[in-house]
């Protein structure tokens, strides 16, 4: 039975992507064999990371195939089950999105409760983006009560909690950059004592301005520039926890900064990439504590939706673009 829309990579983009490197395929809804289950997808994410794995390149993760459909976190209903334990109404989380319907194993999905929070918020907040900003924070960076952290990309999915966190785990100081005046006011509506523009001049300056006495822990979502600026501003022993480079995933040509590594001897700095599936020790730490933010009021987050499968791939390019508040997710 036909019925089942699938976004395919139709080829691989050189630079920025384009509309053209997408397909909207039409395939049959699958049917469930011994083990398996059929979901019917309510919302996907498109995260930051896809873009390299458009790439035919080796890395953390395997590339996406051409001419086969793209997958990343997505929730839904179960619509067939052939599996014990999980029954047809069930909501489940997994990672083949960018499909209307999808075909698992039983045991690569999770329950979740759409009573205790909206099922958006398993892509979000209680979800991937949620333990990014956990993790990278509170362990990779090691933050301390009293100091200052920087957060690039700080209205998105991620920078918005890491902030937040950071306040309600003690930061003296808490300074983030974004791409709009109206991002900059957002953050400072969510408890950052400072944000800045990050197009109204050189990130360096702005930087001392918002943290003239130096910044501890840096979580960077971007690299580049901002990077730069930080290494510049860290003070002794600081960390940066290097979540991703944004700025660069879409560069034909070696990136031009950081051109300050130097001072990472001098500086005694720590620069710690990571990745969150690393850091499932802390999913309960996490789910314990953000669930009781949430519950309290004292934990906000920010959703940027975009109706129909059809518009999966706009929405990843808006993603890419910075046209996101918060985490950005497609209503299939």
């Amino acid at each position: 039975m036909t019925g089942n829309r699938e976004i395919h990579l139709a080829s691989r983009p050189a630079g920025w992507p384009t509309e053209a490197n997408f397909r909207l395929v039409e395939t049959d809804v699958p049917t469930a064999g011994p083990g398996q289950i059929v979901v019917r997808n309510q919302y996907m994410s498109v995260d930051p990371y896809m873009r390299g794995r458009m790439n035919d390149v080796k890395s953390y993760v395997p590339a996406f195939a051409l001419d086969a459909p793209l997958d990343g976190a997505a929730v839904g209903e179960v619509v067939a089950s052939e599996a014990e334990g999980v029954a047809v109404g069930d909501t489940v989380l997994h990672g083949l999105g960018w499909r209307e319907y999808a075909l698992l194993e039983a045991r690569a999905v999770r329950r979740v409760d759409p009573s205790l929070a909206p099922v958006t918020a398993y892509l979000s907040v209680l979800g991937m983006a949620g333990l990014t900003a956990y993790a990278g924070l509170l362990e990779v960076a090691a933050m301390k009560p009293g100091e200052t952290v920087f957060v690039s990309a700080a209205a998105g999915s991620v920078g918005s909690l890491v902030g937040q966190i950071a306040k309600l785990k003690g930061a003296g100081r808490v300074v983030g950059s974004a791409g709009s005046p109206a991002k900059v006011e957002r953050l400072k509506a969510l408890g950052f004592d400072a944000a800045f523009d990050y197009h109204d001049g050189p990130v360096r300056e702005s930087l001392r301005a918002a943290a003239p006495d130096g910044v501890d822990v840096y979580f960077d979502n971007v690299g580049g520039d901002h990077l730069e600026a930080a290494i510049s501003a860290m003070n002794l022993h600081g960390r940066a926890a290097i979540c991703g480079m944004i700025a660069q995933y879409n560069d034909t040509e070696p990136p031009a900064a950081p051109r300050n590594l130097a001072l990472v001897i001098g500086k005694r700095l720590t620069l710690r990439g990571f990745l969150v599936g690393d850091h499932n020790n802390l999913r309960d730490a996490f789910v314990s504590d953000v669930s009781g933010w949430l519950r309290d009021g004292t934990l906000s987050y920010d959703e940027t939706i975009v109706d129909g499968i059809e518009n999966a791939p706009a929405a990843f390019l808006g993603l890419l673009r910075g046209e996101n508040l918060g985490k950005m997710l497609v209503r299939v």
